[in-house]
C-alpha cells in the first residue's frame, strides 16, 4: 500500500485509488477515535487534562476530519485549556473553531469566556452577543453576557475615574510649572496624611498648610491655603480674641502680636515631573494607573462536544 505520494503525481489506477481512499478513511477514523478518548480523558478529571490535551492534537494533525469537526475538537482543546487557566491559548483555540464553523456556539462561549478571563471585556462582548444571535435561548451564554456587561461597565467607569484623576494631576502640575514653583519631597506626612495641593475652576492654588511651634512641640494644619491668601489673615483669625486659647498655651504666651512667623524656601531637592505627578497621584485612582490587574474570573466546568 503506497503511503504518500511524489509531488504532483495523481493515482491512476483502481489500486492506487484504494490505496488512498483506505488510508484517508484510517486517518478519518485515528481522528475520531483520539477526539472521544480526549472527551473520556476530560470527564477523568483535572489530572488527565493533558493527556486531554495531547489526543485533541494528535486529532487535529490527522488533517482528516471535516471543517465542523475540526471545529468541535478546537472547541474541545479550548475548554479544557480554559479549566487549566491557560486563556491564550484557549482564544485561539476557541478562535480557529469559529473560523471553521462560524455557527459553533459553545466555541463562541469559550472564546467569551476566554477574553473575560483576558481582560479583553470588547471582545467578550462580541463573542457573547454573536453567540445569542445563534442561540438567543441559551441560559449559559446569557448569565455570560451579563457578567461581562457588569464587569465591562466597572472597568469603564473605574477607567473614566482614573483618566480624572491623572488629567487634574496634570493640569495641577501645568498651574505649578506656570508659576516657577519647585516641589520638594514632603514633609510631615503623618500630620497631613493625603492632602495635596488643588487646582480650584478658577485655576487657582490651593495648599494644605501646616503650621509648627517648635517651642512646644506642637502644630496647626490649615487644609485649603488659597495663593492669595496672606499669612496674616489666618494668623488673625487663630488668634483673635474670639478664639479660645490653645490649650497647650497655659500662659497665653501665643498672642497675635506676640506670635512671629517665619518659614525656609529652597532647601530641599526639588522632584521631577514624573515624582510631583506620582506624587499628585498618590491616594487617588489613579495612584496605579501603571499597574492596574484585572482579577481573573474562575473558569465554569462544561462538558466536550
Amino acid at each position: 500500500m503506497a503511503l504518500w505520494m511524489e509531488a504532483g503525481s495523481e493515482p491512476k489506477t483502481e489500486s492506487e485509488i484504494a490505496d488512498l481512499l483506505a488510508i484517508s478513511a484510517l486517518k478519518h477514523s485515528t481522528a475520531l477515535e483520539l477526539k472521544e478518548k480526549g472527551n473520556e480523558y476530560v470527564k477523568m478529571g483535572k489530572k488527565h487534562y493533558s493527556d486531554a490535551i495531547e489526543c485533541y492534537t494528535r486529532a487535529i494533525n490527522q488533517e482528516a476530519l471535516s471543517d465542523s469537526d475540526n471545529s468541535i475538537v478546537y472547541s474541545n482543546r479550548a475548554h479544557v485549556n480554559l479549566l487549566l487557566g491557560n486563556y491564550r491559548r484557549a482564544l485561539t483555540d476557541a478562535q480557529e473553531a469559529i473560523k471553521l464553523c462560524p455557527t459553533n456556539v459553545k466555541a463562541m462561549y469559550r472564546a467569551a469566556k476566554a477574553s473575560l478571563s483576558l481582560s479583553l471585556l470588547v471582545e467578550a462582548k462580541s463573542f457573547s452577543e454573536n453567540g445569542l444571535e445563534q442561540d438567543p435561548d441559551n441560559e449559559e451564554l446569557k448569565k455570560l453576557a451579563k457578567q461581562i456587561n457588569l464587569v465591562k461597565m466597572e472597568h469603564d467607569k473605574r477607567e473614566a475615574e482614573i483618566s480624572k484623576a491623572v488629567s487634574e494631576a496634570k493640569d495641577l502640575l501645568s498651574a505649578i510649572e506656570d508659576r516657577g514653583l519647585k516641589v520638594g519631597k514632603a514633609m510631615f506626612g503623618e500630620l497631613v496624611g493625603l492632602r495635596k495641593p488643588v487646582l480650584d475652576k478658577n485655576k487657582m492654588l490651593h495648599w494644605p498648610l501646616l503650621l509648627l511651634y517648635a517651642e512646644v512641640m506642637s502644630s496647626d494644619f490649615i487644609e485649603d491655603f488659597c495663593e492669595t491668601d496672606m499669612f496674616s489673615a489666618h494668623l488673625d483669625m487663630m488668634f483673635s480674641e474670639s478664639c479660645p486659647p490653645l490649650p497647650w498655651d497655659t500662659e497665653n504666651n501665643y498672642t497675635r502680636e506676640a506670635v512671629e512667623l517665619y518659614y525656609e524656601a529652597g532647601s530641599g531637592v526639588p522632584l521631577s515631573k514624573k515624582k510631583i505627578l506620582h506624587y499628585l497621584l498618590d491616594g487617588t485612582s489613579g495612584a496605579n494607573v501603571e499597574s492596574v490587574d484585572e482579577e481573573k474570573d474562575a473558569i465554569e466546568s462544561h462538558g466536550s462536544d
